[in-house]
């Protein structure tokens, strides 16, 4: 089957368009190609990925300001809109994906395409893999005021709909009667919804300028045509798509006119049996409509026992279609469960009072709960995920850190000696072998000193562990520990410094039972952000005794990173590394709240005694874990912010790759560019690697950083700034995280 496209701007690149200007179009419009025509439309040739790829491998010199008509194919294969449907048909084949249809004049007037796997409206796509195309049904709603149509228009944008729909009529033809309420021959029903019409319709001219306002508000506007003359003044004004009511699911003259627009039709099925479903299917692929089913249930309200979600299934198995949801049962439950079952487009009403006259406004969502409805969607399709093998989320493997058990050792061991099954132990925390690894490790011969309660880790089943004594780069290099295995982790190792990873207790420790005093090393700080009471560090709280206490907490940081520094003199001024706070339990905020707490984060920092330390605030990712949990982040994500505030205030900041690389992978910011505009103020670095927008810590090269371009840029806008591999857990195995990130960053920076 296929369908034929006449909506082809997504296709079409000037002949004096740059090669650089046209990939991005094709990166654009998915399609993999774009046809190149002149400023009167005529078909001069195409370019593909493949012709591209050619063009390449002839001219040794890249050049993407080339005009795109010279690396574009001409001419390229083209037939006729007027050609037979079956014979254009009949032209694809492995190579023939797309094919371009002229008029006489060789004018591009439609692309014909096997039928598509996804369908673009307006500049949204909908298809099995993007998230559900959600309308927002304001029908007759407005009562027939224009105001109040704008009034709705604005709130389903703030609901952050996909698009908002509307119904159009033509009474007078539409009824036998000529639309008149008061025929006393009509049946109550007719009379009643006619009285309605003849109350509450807009005039043409001013469901056009509410379309205009929609897309002045940036979202679509869509209509149902309830007759052929309303269709041709939504066809002469410009409609991306076109909604199909349950009414009209069998009326094919409609369906025939609007299967020829070449625009996708989403069909309701409410009040057609399955025989008539797969009857309407069928003639629109003879037509070669772009079509979508919605599983609908016509009765306002419908009981939620008819409601029969189930079946979307079933529709979309028998139809080999691709299938949404219009509800008319009350609340939003059940849209947000049709998710769940594979439903790709949700239609609700909404209306601004459920009182007022007319049908419709029953059954309809308040704004508030539009939004909800959306919020909870946009939940539950985060939530599907994938089929693919499962893995261990990273808030998993933070709380299998403490909640699961480990393989440990119940006596001392010798360099030499056999690890036998009666020397090993069950226990908490889960920071070592898992229990179901013990087989492996009986029978090992030990390469390594053991003493009881030491955790059994890879390294004693796989025999290797990488650490050498020096490695080498040209900025200063360190590794994050904690007082209790400082000295453990830096024996036989040439380090420029450490960071001291601290947590609430450390600022109660004696330092001299841990540290010995260094010439050679410095040192750097990375405060707590738990503090006892479980107060979570945030010097931006609007809550004033909150943000004193904060302040409090980092003071006492600020004084045992004075303290420090008779240890390592070599450190003149130690970086103290520093969540500034910023986070909730809700969601993001709003451009206002968020000055409103960087204003505060900066009267917090002036409020404290900062002379001889030099703090740098942590670059953040947008969903931190705090007790085995994601929160949101607001401050120190978005770059420019990070400039405006070190401009502001005069601090400085932590870039921390693998925080910002979530944000990026988040927000689609270019982590280069991120990197390059925060580059002046930064002092001190966190390099590892991050995946997706959460997955943090992640050992470098198993993520989402190009590490060699990278160390590329790092060297030209950020020289000399010390760093460490801040690898989630990289301490375990006596620090074998760390050694394999270095060796790896050795290549790199």
């Amino acid at each position: 089957m296929m369908i034929l496209n006449k909506n082809i701007t997504g296709y079409l690149i000037s002949a004096d368009a740059t090669l650089q200007e046209a990939l991005a179009k094709i990166n654009e419009n998915k399609h993999r190609l774009v046809y190149v025509v002149d400023n009167t439309n005529h078909l001069l040739g195409s370019l593909s990925d493949g012709d591209v790829r050619r063009w390449l491998l002839t001219n040794s010199a890249l050049d993407l300001a080339v005009k795109v008509i010279h690396v574009a194919k001409q001419p390229c294969f083209s037939m006729q809109v007027d050609d037979e449907a079956d014979e254009i048909e009949n032209a694809f084949n492995e190579r023939i994906l797309s094919i371009p249809l002229v008029d006489l004049h060789g004018h591009l007037i439609a692309v014909a395409e096997p039928r598509p796997t996804y369908f673009q409206i307006g500049s949204k796509r909908v298809s099995q893999y993007d998230p559900a195309f959600i309308i927002a049904e304001i029908g007759n709603n407005h009562q027939g005021d224009i105001q109040l149509a704008k009034r709705l228009v604005d709130l389903a944008v703030e609901a952050e709909v996909d698009c908002i729909k509307f119904q159009m009529r033509n009474v007078s033809k539409l009824y036998r009667n000529a639309g008149a309420s008061s025929d006393a021959s009509a049946d109550l029903g007719a009379q009643y919804t006619l009285d309605l019409l003849a109350k509450f319709q807009l005039t043409d001219d001013e469901l056009f300028e509410v379309f205009d306002y929609c897309k002045s508000k940036g979202t679509l506007p869509l209509c149902t045509p309830w007759d052929l003359d309303s269709l041709y003044k939504l066809e002469t004004y410009g409609m991306p798509a076109y909604k199909v009511a349950s009414a009209d699911f069998t009326n094919y003259e409609l369906l025939e006119v609007l299967a020829k627009t070449g625009k996708p039709i989403i069909c309701s099925t409410g009040m057609s049996t399955e025989t008539e479903i797969q009857s309407t299917v069928s003639f629109l692929k003879k037509k070669h409509a772009q079509f979508i089913l919605l599983h609908c249930n016509s009765t306002y309200p419908t009981p939620f026992k008819d409601v029969n979600l189930n079946y979307i299934k079933r529709l979309a198995t028998s139809t080999n279609s691709l299938i949404g949801y219009s509800g008319h049962e009350r609340g939003w439950s059940v849209p947000v469960a049709s998710i769940a079952l594979g439903a790709k487009v949700i239609e609700k009403h909404f209306t601004i009072d459920r009182s007022l006259e007319g049908s419709d406004h029953k059954v309809s969502l308040l704004p508030n709960e539009l939004k909800q409805m959306v919020k909870q969607i946009r939940q539950v399709e985060e939530a599907l995920g994938n089929d693919k093998p499962r893995e261990i989320t990273q808030g998993e493997l933070m709380n299998r850190e403490v909640l699961a058990k480990s393989l440990i050792i119940n006596q001392s061991l010798n360099v030499g000696e056999v690890i036998t099954e009666s020397m090993i132990d069950i226990k908490s925390p889960g920071q070592g072998l898992q229990p179901n690894r013990i087989h492996e490790l009986v029978g090992k011969t030990s390469i390594r000193e053991f003493k009881t309660g030491d955790f059994f880790f890879e390294s004693d089943i796989s025999g290797q562990f990488n650490k050498k004594g020096h490695y080498n780069f040209n900025r200063p290099y360190g590794i994050p520990v904690r007082y209790h295995d400082y000295q453990a982790l830096t024996a036989d190792l040439d380090l420029d410094f450490v960071e001291f990873h601290l947590s609430y207790r450390d600022l109660e420790v004696t330092l001299s039972e841990y540290i010995k005093p260094s010439d050679a090393l410095g040192f750097a700080v990375h405060a707590p952000e738990l503090f006892a009471g479980d107060h979570i560090l945030d010097l931006s709280s609007e809550d004033e005794v909150y943000r004193k206490h904060s302040i409090a907490q980092l003071t006492r940081v600020i004084e045992q990173a004075k303290e420090l520094m008779h240890y390592f003199p070599k450190t003149k001024k130690p970086v103290i590394v520093v969540n500034a706070g910023g986070w909730n339990t809700h969601g993001f905020l709003s451009k206002e709240i968020k000055e409103q707490k960087y204003a505060r984060v900066k009267a917090s920092f002036e409020e404290m005694d900062l002379m001889g330390v030099e703090i740098a605030i942590q670059t953040m990712p947008p969903f931190p874990w705090h007790f085995g949990g994601q929160s949101y982040h607001n401050l120190f994500l978005d770059p420019y912010e990070i400039r405006d505030f070190c401009k502001n205030t005069g601090l400085k900041v932590c870039l921390d790759i693998s925080h910002s690389m979530m944000s990026c992978n988040h927000y689609g910011w270019d982590l280069y560019d991120f990197v390059r505009i925060v580059a002046p103020y930064n002092v001190h670095m966190h390099i590892v690697d991050a995946k997706a927008d959460d997955g943090e810590g992640i050992q470098i090269g198993q993520g989402d950083v190009d590490f060699e371009k990278l160390g590329r840029l790092l060297n030209e806008v950020s020289p000399n700034i010390q760093f460490i591999p801040e690898v989630w857990q990289g301490h375990k195995n006596r620090g074998q995280g760390f050694w394999s990130a270095l060796s790896y960053l050795e290549r790199m920076l």
